[in-house]
């Protein structure tokens, strides 16, 4: 069973964008060994977290002026797999939960090196200070 393996590999170095990031891998890591009973609770846990993750890092980059839409666009994508395997999940397909919170794993490092790691370099060259979601709904 793949999972996430957080090391300094995935840091990008931007602690609000770390933090959101640390614990999105450990709920993405909780789906792939959640028993069949919890299976359904921990994806939904994981895809709560993602759409705030999301939202929030879409936050930024409109509140920075950051050009690119294909970040946004993955995330949008992102959530609609999700959302189409929860469907699969309720309607019995246990074992799609497990596999979709396996190949978050590849995808997430992936993401993270790339598009989060510029996106984080570019608000720390305009000084923008992200604010992460707990602050905005504090």
């Amino acid at each position: 069973m793949a999972q996430i393996v957080w090391s300094e590999k995935l840091e990008i170095g931007l602690e609000p964008m770390d933090s959101i990031h640390r614990e999105f891998t450990d709920l993405a890591n909780a789906v792939v060994t959640a028993e069949e009973s919890g299976l359904l609770r921990a994806l939904d846990e994981l895809i709560a977290h993602t759409r705030v993750h999301f939202a929030t890092e879409d936050r930024w980059m409109l509140e920075s002026n950051f050009p690119p839409p294909c970040h946004r666009d993955e995330h949008r994508r992102v959530l609609e797999v999700m959302d189409a395997v929860r469907g699969q999940v309720v309607a019995g397909d246990i074992a799609l939960g497990r596999r979709l919170a396996e190949e978050l794993a590849p995808w997430f490092e992936q993401h993270a090196s790339t598009m989060d790691t510029v996106l984080a370099g570019f608000l720390q060259q305009i000084g923008y200070q992200p604010v992460g979601p707990d602050a905005v709904t504090a």
